[in-house]
């Protein structure tokens, strides 16, 4: 039986990263917990030992339980009785296994029952879950709701809700509706006080809700009469007692994820507690939510490309025709190649911005404490910047290259891999979602636009161009820095372009984000592969060599394709796509 940490070389070096010290310290705040608990460390080195030993828990339990039940728990599926949820069997195992463990809530504060870990471990252990089951991993991330009671509930709402996520309480965000999926602010789910009650009411219909027969849900609802836009809308606790106040329409039928039941839900007079300030339940807080939710399908997605990855290895060295086994046919070699280095990419980019979001959280949790000084103030910025600029280029890219890796592991396999005989076919299904739900791909973009044109992305590429790169990675560097040359080529032809056409100006760079956001995100996961390459080489760590050559050839010949379309066009080229 495998343990997923402890097999996987990459997973270490990632938390081996020479910023994670500076994380942990901080986390740690002088380690003045271990006055209080017992279980609290004492200083660097036993908190990095209590990080390896938690995720070699993690790692087992998704090797020998969350694995062996993956098969069985997409055959059978959740099912609806009586207006609620019961899980499959092997989701049930898995949801008693995690709790008996103690790992849920392990990014919470050690006084609401947490282990008080930085987000980069957590993520590492929603990818290692997810490569065990995808699906399973819906229920595993959505303890991300803590974090949103967490940092912005009252204190009597953070002591009553936050001790439960330990206990296993599973968790939901009920966003969506019928008629309003990413366009949140149509949501029409209606709040009203009930003076007579002393609590919120919420009226309505949600729709495409993951795991949302949970027990601790998180509402988006309209609180303020009359409105129709963000303004109007609040977010609320609800605790699902079960009295039919929240009831199960139906499970969605789905193509992937079959573990995570994702439901239709009818609200009728259920009680809540309003989170915050009223108006700010979209604009705030639902925002934030999301981006911690984007990271988690960020893991999702490397955690599944791993996945696919081992089983096209595994098939083609033991496939055999025209007397020799496939992995030696240079065509087969390509592909296994190619997801190889799409994996190590979006597992670099998935790790920088994990670290980044935890300086943005490490520097807003002292300010709620009143501790931030004048002089952090600036880096807490900057960190911040960089957490909302990286955060749908990871998404984006790992949800792409998953979809796209469990294509390749497919084809390796042949007709094979059609058959349901082999964890591919599932892999295949369980990709598909990943560039759709909680925000598509192109919402990534519409995200991530405004950081190129602001220049964030260009200078966080020029800090890694700046950096040492071990003498055998040189060339590579140089043919990133040409790459960089044409992603600046191309982001000053399409400024040009909406300054000599006002009126469609605008629509001209909506056309070409997509494009202009890709080149950044090949250019950035190529120096973070150089980097990781370079410091792998001085450790002795896993080689990431063979991966940058074979992913710098890819992005070269995408940056160029996307600057030949770029300066081929101009504004002009609208009409066509009205």
């Amino acid at each position: 039986m495998a343990n997923y940490y402890s097999d996987n070389e990459s997973l270490k070096f990632q938390l081996s990263h020479p910023l994670m010290d500076r994380i942990i310290e901080m986390k740690e705040e002088g380690f003045t917990d271990k006055d209080k608990y017992d279980f609290a460390p004492q200083d660097l080195a036993d908190a990095k030992d209590n990080y390896e030993r938690v995720l070699d828990i993690v790692g087992e339990i998704a090797g020998t339980v969350i694995e062996e039940n993956s098969e069985g728990v997409d055959k059978e599926g959740p099912h609806c009785e009586n207006n609620r949820v019961a899980y499959a069997s092997g989701t049930q195992q898995n949801q008693d296994v995690l709790t008996q463990a103690g790992v849920y809530g392990i990014a919470l504060p050690r006084q609401y029952g947490g282990l008080n870990f930085a987000m980069t471990p957590y993520v590492m252990s929603g990818e290692m879950v997810s490569r065990a089951d995808a699906g399973f991993a819906n229920i595993w991330g959505l303890q991300d709701c803590a974090e949103t009671i967490y940092e912005f509930a009252s204190e009597e709402q953070k002591a009553k809700y936050l001790p439960l996520i330990n206990k296993g309480y599973t968790c939901s965000m009920d966003l969506t509706e019928p008629d309003a999926g990413s366009d949140l602010q149509s949501v029409q789910l209606k709040a009203t006080y009930s003076e007579e009650q002393g609590c919120w009411l919420l009226n309505g219909v949600k729709r495409f809700i993951t795991n949302g027969d949970a027990q601790i849900k998180l509402v988006l609802a309209r609180s303020e009469e009359g409105t129709t836009d963000a303004r109007g809308l609040s977010y609320f606790i609800c605790e699902n007692h079960f009295d039919n106040a929240i009831k199960v329409r139906r499970i969605e039928d789905k193509l992937g994820i079959h573990g995570s039941p994702t439901t239709e839900l009818v609200f009728t007079n259920a009680k809540a507690e309003l989170v915050g300030e009223r108006k700010l339940g979209l604009i705030k807080y639902v925002m934030s939510l999301m981006n911690g939710a984007r990271l988690g399908v960020g893991a999702q997605s490397v955690g599944l490309s791993e996945s696919a990855w081992r089983e096209a290895v595994a098939y083609a060295a033991d496939r055999r025709q025209f007397g020799k086994s496939i992995d030696q046919m240079p065509a087969v070699q390509e592909m296994i190649a190619l997801i190889k280095a799409r994996l190590d990419a979006s597992r670099a980019l998935l790790y920088e911005t994990a670290r980044f979001v935890d300086f943005a959280k490490l520097y807003e949790d002292r300010q709620r404490k009143g501790l931030l000084t004048k002089e952090e103030r600036p880096e807490a910025k900057k960190y911040q910047k960089l957490a909302d600029a990286f955060t749908p280029e990871c998404k984006l890219f790992a949800s792409e290259y998953a979809n796209q890796n469990a294509y390749d592991c497919l084809q390796v396999h042949g007709g094979s891999g059609y058959m349901r005989d082999y964890k591919c076919e599932r892999l295949y299904r369980d990709a598909r979602i990943m560039n759709v739900y909680e925000g598509t791909s192109q919402l990534q973009v519409v995200a991530a636009i405004r950081h190129v044109t602001t220049g964030t992305y260009l200078a966080r590429i020029q800090e890694y161009q700046a950096e040492t790169v071990d003498a055998s990675l040189l060339p590579l560097k140089e043919r990133l820095d040409k790459m960089v040359v044409a992603f600046q080529e191309a982001v000053a032809h399409v400024e040009a372009e909406k300054a000599n056409d006002e009126v469609n100006g605008q629509a001209y760079i909506d056309l070409c984000a997509r494009k202009l956001v890709e080149m950044a995100g090949l250019c950035i996961m190529g120096y973070l592969l150089v980097l990781d390459a370079t410091r792998s080489i001085r450790i002795s760590g896993p080689d990431f060599t063979k991966s940058a050559n074979v992913f710098i050839n890819h992005a070269e010949a995408e940056v160029a394709k996307h600057t030949a379309w770029v300066k081929a066009s101009s504004a002009q080229m609208l009409q066509f796509y009205k």
